[in-house]
């Protein structure tokens, strides 16, 4: 296939990319030169809320749209490619599904009320949670205004992997090799749903040589693996001597520290937690979603963490996340039942 990926050079984008080269295809990735393009790919340089002229020529046998600002660049692309394209993956959200949701969360589910295609705000303006949530849905009816049933909408959850630049899985790592005491939240066995962003690539890949079309969930099924699970696959494969500290829930919230941003990943048991971890994914893994061992993405996260001269990259539209260890240390030394 020839495949069109807007961005390309980061995180998804770059897996989407990376895995279309290895199975043969033909891949152009369109980006504004800021990063370096992966190897074997045709390179277009513009900007998305700008310069589309290098998109003004060409065909292609489908598009993965990975922007996560304000919807009217989606539009402006799609229609830009809508003659020139058979169909437009756009990599969406399972947060466009409107709070509360109910249990086992599926395609079905209620979404939120759009951010309009015509809005001009940038992706900076979309920093919380309830905008986020509408900005993805804003890009999923740009791409469907003008692709209709061959718009595929990748409603991914929480992605981890190699490339990571939201900094989750890289601060677990990298706290565990530092050693010590860590505060592990709990319960241990709290389950966790994720997807490696390598099998997102690869699901996306096979969607659209199907022909596949509308919202899929897209992540491992509920329970594929633990938080303790996790925080010990960062043990094994940093080799650490840290000792995991496994705290209650209500001590963590009594020390003031916050869920999902100071300790990555993790969210108490609620609603916040059954939406996040408990998500119905069936339509995806009868379409042949597969998803690999939490041990092979942390081994291959940690693999590519020590590969960098630096630091690991991190978006500029997102917070840094973790724990201090100063917040650590004091959460860890509170007496308690």
């Amino acid at each position: 296939m020839d495949l069109l990926v807007l961005g390309g050079t980061e995180f998804v984008g770059r897996a989407v990319a990376e895995a279309a080269v290895e199975r043969g295809w033909q891949v152009t990735v369109f980006h504004r030169g800021r990063h370096p393009a992966p190897e074997g790919v045709r390179v277009l340089t513009g900007d998305r809320e700008g310069d589309l002229s290098a998109l003004a020529a060409g065909r292609w046998d489908a598009v993965v749209d990975t922007w996560s600002g304000a919807p009217g660049a989606v539009r402006e692309s799609a229609r830009l490619l809508a003659d020139r394209v058979g169909r437009y993956a756009y990599v969406s959200s399972r947060s466009v599904y409107a709070y509360p949701p109910p249990d086992g969360l599926d395609e079905t589910a209620t979404v939120v009320e759009p951010r309009g295609a015509d809005d001009a705000d940038d992706a900076d303006d979309a920093d919380d949670a309830d905008d986020y949530a509408a900005v993805k849905r804003g890009g999923e009816l740009a791409a469907e205004e003008v692709f209709g049933d061959r718009a595929l909408f990748v409603r991914a959850g929480l992605i981890l992997g190699p490339w990571e630049n939201v900094g989750r899985l890289p601060w677990w790592l990298n706290r565990v090799a530092r050693g010590g005491d860590v505060l592990a939240p709990g319960p241990r066995d709290l389950p966790l749903q994720y997807i490696d962003v390598r099998d997102l690539a690869a699901w996306t890949l096979d969607a659209v040589a199907d022909g596949l079309g509308g919202p899929y969930n897209l992540v491992s099924a509920p329970g594929h693996t633990t938080m303790g699970e996790l925080l010990e696959s960062c043990l094994a494969v940093t080799g650490s001597s840290a000792v995991l500290r496994w705290t209650d829930p209500a001590v963590i919230e009594a020390a003031g520290i916050e869920p999902w941003t100071e300790l990555p990943v993790w969210l108490p048991p609620g609603p916040l937690h059954a939406a996040m971890h408990g998500g119905d994914v069936s339509k995806a893994l009868a379409s042949g979603l597969r998803c690999r061992p939490v041990g092979e993405t942390v081994a291959d996260t940690w693999e590519w963490l020590r590969s960098l001269p630096g630091p690991p990259p991190q978006r500029p539209d997102r917070p840094a996340v973790g724990l201090s260890p100063t917040a650590e240390s004091r959460a860890l030394s509170t007496p308690h039942p």
